[in-house]
């Protein structure tokens, strides 16, 4: 066990930059522009992208099903990822050296909370939409308080994951165990986060393939049958289709930063990690957006749902502007969404 006098709690964030080999610059570098401007682009981006899927889900009624609650629940950890890297933003670059030890461990420690929040609800947004595939099912009948049990297990293992470090897991007794992309963190910090990502996606992977296979069984099978609801066929490729693209987006986004913080993790000194740290985090933070673009695109009636939202919101701005000219009136109209029969949309992609 570690004594005090063993401990550097009361050195600078310079301290340990300089103890790992990360330079910490003490002027706006050109790169450090650009990379700061693209952030701020993508967590605007991703602000105002979740904040409609979260009143979309809010509004309409017929979003208040289990795999809704689950695709608001990602809406909800990809705004905090938006907000933790516009707070990094605002703390990067020369501004980085001014910061206390706490200040630094905040700005990690939100990043860490918000993108494992992120992750993890993926997942369970597959095993999800796995057990209503399986059931023949279009939404899941699961009780509502197993789902709120399970958003709450998911927010539990990402503040467990993400605070570890400011109490634990950090190098701040063990010179020799920094990382050099996060210089305040342990080695084996990096290496298991990146693992449990690659776990993650692994899991989805294998959930996925398993309903893939299932789909394109259950298609074949019915296609034999010529009583079968042509619908119900498309809604199955369509299902296989936003597979494809969630996966393709994971992979995309989240595969290189996982490469470098493994590499750090497991200390390769030859691996020039701190060349690409920043970019791959920038791509890693793109995946909240990416996420509420592909179910924005995919989901017919959600599509017709932000519609909706963006109408009334340009009617409000419309109406208020005019009413300092004309007087106001009523006219009876209003917005109706055509319902199949069942009550529920043929098409289901929200994966």
């Amino acid at each position: 066990m570690f004594t005090m006098s063993h401990c550097y709690y009361n050195e600078t964030i310079g301290f340990f930059y300089n103890n790992s080999g990360k330079e910490l610059s003490s002027h706006w570098r050109p790169k450090d522009v650009v990379v700061v401007a693209l952030g701020l682009t993508v967590s605007v981006l991703v602000l105002l992208t979740n904040l409609l899927v979260i009143a979309a889900i809010a509004s309409n009624r017929r979003f208040h099903q289990p795999i809704y609650y689950l695709l608001g629940n990602l809406a909800a950890a990809d705004l905090f990822a938006g907000v933790a890297y516009l707070f990094l933003m605002f703390h990067t670059g020369p501004r980085t050296a001014h910061l206390s030890l706490k200040g630094w461990f905040l700005r990690q420690g939100l990043l860490d909370t918000s993108l494992t929040a992120s992750v993890a609800t993926l997942l369970a947004i597959a095993v999800e939409r796995h057990r209503s595939v399986m059931a023949v099912q279009l939404h899941s009948r699961l009780p509502r308080g197993r789902i709120v049990m399970l958003i709450v297990v998911v927010w539990v293992a990402a503040l467990g994951l993400g605070l570890l470090p400011a109490h634990s897991w950090h190098c701040l007794c063990a010179l020799d165990r920094c990382s050099r992309m996060a210089p305040l963190l342990s080695r084996s910090y990096l290496a298991v986060w990146a693992l449990s990502s690659l776990l993650v996606f692994l899991l989805m992977v294998a959930v996925y393939t398993h309903i893939f296979f299932y789909v394109r069984r259950r298609v074949q099978r019915m296609a034999e049958h010529v009583s079968c609801h042509p619908r119900y066929q498309e809604t199955t490729l369509s299902l296989v289709k936003t597979v494809v693209i969630i996966l393709g987006a994971f992979v995309v986004c989240w595969t290189p930063g996982q490469v470098v913080l493994l590499l750090d993790g497991l200390g390769c000194k030859s691996c020039n990690v701190l060349a690409v740290e920043k970019y791959f985090l920038l791509l890693a933070e793109a995946n909240s957006l990416v996420n509420a673009v592909v179910y924005s695109c995919r989901d017919a009636e959600m599509r017709r749902t932000f519609r909706h939202l963006l109408c009334c919101l340009c009617l409000r701005r419309s109406t208020h502007e005019s009413a300092r000219y004309t007087p106001s009136y009523q006219t009876g109209a209003s917005t109706r969404i055509m319902l199949p029969e069942n009550g529920h949309p043929l098409m289901d992609s929200t994966l």
